[in-house]
């Protein structure tokens, strides 16, 4: 699986670079901030919602800490999806943003 490191997408979306990323975060967790542009699909939904998603796009994808990104990857990517996990999800991305 691929990932990035929070502080290079960080970068990349100060670039003006297309960045695409699905919060596959519990709402709750969500309602507590996330990544500016980030499209919020809990992971449980991943799969009823695939359809939202454009299969020409690619996808960077966080949530807490990486362990549900990671499986959301592997749900995506199976489905043909081009995807990235964020590593260390939110908590690296607070720490290496601010």
């Amino acid at each position: 699986m691929k990932e990035i490191q929070p502080q290079q997408l960080a970068k990349k979306q100060k670039t003006d670079e297309e960045v695409n990323v699905i919060d596959v975060r519990e709402d709750e967790e969500v309602a507590q901030g996330k990544i500016p542009g980030a499209k919020h699909i809990p992971l449980g939904q991943i799969t009823d919602r695939i359809n939202e998603l454009d299969e020409n796009s690619y996808y960077y994808v966080v949530c807490r800490s990486g362990g549900r990104s990671g499986r959301a990857c592997e749900i995506l990517a199976a489905k043909g999806f081009d995807v990235t996990n964020i590593a260390g999800g939110m908590l690296a991305w607070e720490d290496e943003t601010e």
